[in-house]
């Protein structure tokens, strides 16, 4: 586990904060909106921000159902709530219809017979649709229901919840919940310093891990348990903690979103703050999902594209509580980096070697140290020992004073960003000494320093003494967690380094080729090939000459224009899969072959039932790498684009990227880069390089067409794209388009 502590890693968080470089701002109904930008499709480009401040921080607390019965579920809640409004200076009234004082405070017997303004309301009733009825006149401003029986239950549970969020958007309040808890209203220890954690949990329980670590000497700020989400939702607390100056990297668990444009949003924020954001997210698996929408009714997503989503957005997703702790701790306090060389210093040679191997196949750069480096090194290390990286001491020099000017003599080193340092076992009194070493140079130097402490005891001096009370030491348990952690904290700040916000590649306004593409939307049927190939040129995309022919003498004539040798094919909207009902003859170099290929089509079509609106006379076009690029509607993000292998590969292989729009050039070609067969793209056993410019320039006029078609295109399928050697361009051979 990640150590301490009573220092800060990190440089000024407010300033930070302000040079985040995001638009202005106005305040309306408690919500900061940014004036204007909205998306071709009307969606806004900028994550709205909720002020939160008087939900943490209320100067007046009404608490609804308030009781003082020992013994009652309500009593210890009042009782918790009672201590929690002394921590942060408020005033509690309860509210009960039956009793005069709670705890000898004066009660009032309802919610309408409130006589001073309150900020938050916390409602330990059954229902709380009709208090929240009732509150729409009273202003408050939040309210807290922790009833459960909503969406988590199925059909009736959510209609109920629906009920409840249109009560609230009547009555002007924000709620947090139903079926939340008390996680809010914790303890947090006010003797640390440094930036915090905020976390935000839709499962109070995984929270737990991550709020002890405070135990450990790591600050948190604020804990949001957001439930069921019926109104106030994990987006909004993101924006909201993004910035707040104390906080230095949110840790979330995430058991489904709400919305998926408002996530992205939120961590859009979070990334023109700089402010990293960790995140647990569930639904993997089908398991996993189906056990998260039963817990919290909400919609797990693709897990495709969830992973993909929170990538091109910067979130670091990982898979357990442990590594939740371990890195936000790190993200939330450890400086900017000024190199990103990691070495490896360790006492034995093989625990440094399966430290390296571990580390290099993450993806860690462990470069050489210069031979003037390994020089100087041998002054205090044994000729025999290798200190290229890893550095192996050999064990004694960490006994005495060569220790310290190793250490400081690697972190010389201008390549070096890390210094991770895996100690597998305690073995005083030079572990003793190693720990105390690397606390004394971390503190003299602007570089990071992490020591894996491997002891599974936990108890030694070394470990809770020395290293976890160190301001500038991140310490482990496990080789996994620090990697994982060094790892994100690498790529946060190269993400973030000059961050250009996808929403800022985002369409403002439609273009020429929208009005073409509308006229050829039939709601909610399937396009034909050669109406969906009209669509992809509306859009500038390739596709082969060919005309649509309706009898054997015009197959002919378009031949002899198209150009000989050509592809004659099947064209109909209830045609998917032209190739296995034989609708598909290729290579056709003559008059004689085209009329019986004419003949052959229409009575395969006729044999199998299928309407067809004539048959297709394409150009043949040269070999090239087939690939496929296509657009579907997420549940939770909207559209999304894919790229991946295409003909019969991309059903084989399943080798494909998705992103969801906007995204710009960068975008499109890391997602080639992401691809298992991108070498195909390079050229292969003498294959020219494909012409990956073409490839690109299609992905983004599609990503294009699905952002201006969101609400007419359900489904796009190029398939297959031929990419033509470089400099050629690229053809799309087939498509399919569905219409919503």
């Amino acid at each position: 586990m990640l150590g301490s502590t009573h220092g800060t890693f990190t440089t000024d968080l407010r300033a930070r904060v302000v040079a985040c470089g995001e638009p202005p701002t106005t305040a309306v109904h408690g919500v900061t909106a940014v004036a204007g930008d909205r998306d071709v499709s009307g969606r806004p480009l900028y994550a709205p921000v909720p002020d939160l401040d008087r939900f943490f921080r209320p100067e007046s607390v009404a608490v609804v159902g308030a009781s003082d019965t020992e013994g009652r579920p309500n009593t210890g809640i009042t009782r918790q709530l009672l201590a929690w409004a002394e921590r942060v200076g408020a005033r509690l009234v309860p509210v009960h219809p039956t009793r005069t004082s709670v705890f000898g405070i004066d009660c009032v017997p309802s919610v309408g017979a409130l006589t001073e303004p309150v900020d938050l309301a916390v409602l330990l009733v059954a229902d709380p649709l009709p208090v929240v009825e009732e509150l729409a006149a009273t202003k408050v401003r939040f309210a807290v229901a922790f009833a459960s029986g909503f969406a988590e239950t199925g059909a009736a549970g959510a209609a109920a919840q629906e009920r409840l969020a249109a009560a609230v958007r009547r009555s002007g309040l924000r709620l947090l919940g139903p079926n939340t808890n008390l996680n809010a209203f914790e303890r947090f220890r006010e003797d640390l310093e440094g930036p915090a954690i905020a976390l935000i949990t839709q499962s109070g329980h995984q929270g737990r891990p991550v709020f002890t670590l405070q135990e450990l000497g790591v600050r948190l700020s604020h804990w949001a348990p957001t439930g069921n989400e019926a109104d106030l939702e994990t987006a909004d607390f993101l924006s909201y903690f993004a910035g707040r100056p104390e906080v230095g990297a949110i840790a979330c668990y995430v058991e489904g979103l709400k919305d998926g444009r408002s996530f992205l949003l939120a961590a859009d924020r979070a990334a023109r703050h700089s402010v990293p954001v960790v995140a647990v997210k569930v639904g993997r698996t089908e398991t996993g999902a189906r056990t998260a929408a039963s817990h919290t009714g909400k919609l797990t997503g693709a897990d495709q594209v969830v992973d993909a989503a929170m990538r091109q957005f910067g979130v670091i997703r990982v898979d357990g509580l442990d590594q939740l702790q371990d890195t936000a701790t790190l993200l939330a306090r450890a400086r900017r980096p000024v190199a990103e060389g990691v070495v490896v210093y360790s006492i034995s040679g093989g625990t440094g070697a399966h430290f390296a191997d571990l580390a290099t196949a993450a993806g860690l750069d462990l470069p050489a140290l210069p031979q003037a480096k390994q020089d100087e090194l041998h002054q205090w290390i044994p000729e025999y020992l290798d200190v290229a990286n890893p550095v192996d001491n050999g064990g004694h020099p960490v006994g005495d004073w060569r220790g310290r000017k190793i250490i400081d003599a690697i972190l010389a080193d201008p390549s070096v960003g890390v210094l991770i340092c895996p100690i597998t076992g305690p073995f005083p009194p030079m572990s003793d000494r190693l720990a105390q070493d690397l606390v004394d140079a971390a503190e003299a130097t602007d570089k990071l320093v992490c020591v894996v402490w491997g002891s599974p005891v936990g108890t030694e001096d070394a470990y809770r003494t020395t290293l976890l009370g160190s301001s500038r030491v991140a310490t482990f348990r496990t080789f996994s967690n620090c990697i994982g952690a060094v790892k994100a904290y690498l790529d946060h700040h190269r993400f973030t380094t000059g961050y250009r916000s996808p929403f800022d590649e985002a369409p403002r306004t439609p273009s020429p080729s929208l009005r073409k593409a509308q006229a050829l939307m039939r709601p909610g049927r399937r396009l034909s090939e050669h109406a969906a190939k009209q669509l992809l040129r509306a859009y500038g995309i390739r596709v082969p000459r060919e005309q649509l022919v309706t009898s054997a003498a015009a197959a002919v004539r378009a031949a002899g224009l198209v150009g000989y040798p050509v592809v004659m094919k099947a064209s109909g909207t209830q045609l998917a899969h032209k190739t296995e009902l034989g609708l598909v003859k290729v290579g056709l170099t003559s008059a004689s072959q085209v009329r019986d290929a004419y003949r052959e089509l229409t009575d395969i079509a006729r044999f199998e039932s299928v309407d067809l609106d004539g048959i297709l006379v394409c150009q043949m076009v040269g070999r090239g790498v087939e690939m496929v690029v296509g657009v579907t509607h997420d549940e939770l993000f909207g559209p999304t684009v894919t790229v991946g292998l295409g003909g019969v590969l991309v059903e084989v292989l399943n080798d494909t990227a998705v992103r969801v729009p906007p995204f710009g050039e960068r975008e499109a070609r890391s997602m080639l880069a992401e691809l298992r067969g991108r070498a195909l793209l390079d050229g292969v056993r003498g294959a020219p390089p494909a012409d990956v410019d073409a490839l690109v320039e299609v992905v983004l006029r599609v990503q294009r067409m699905a952002l201006e078609l969101d609400g007419d295109l359900a489904e796009l399928d190029i398939n297959p794209l031929m990419v033509l050697p470089r400099g050629q361009g690229a053809v799309a051979l087939d498509a399919l388009a569905v219409c919503r």
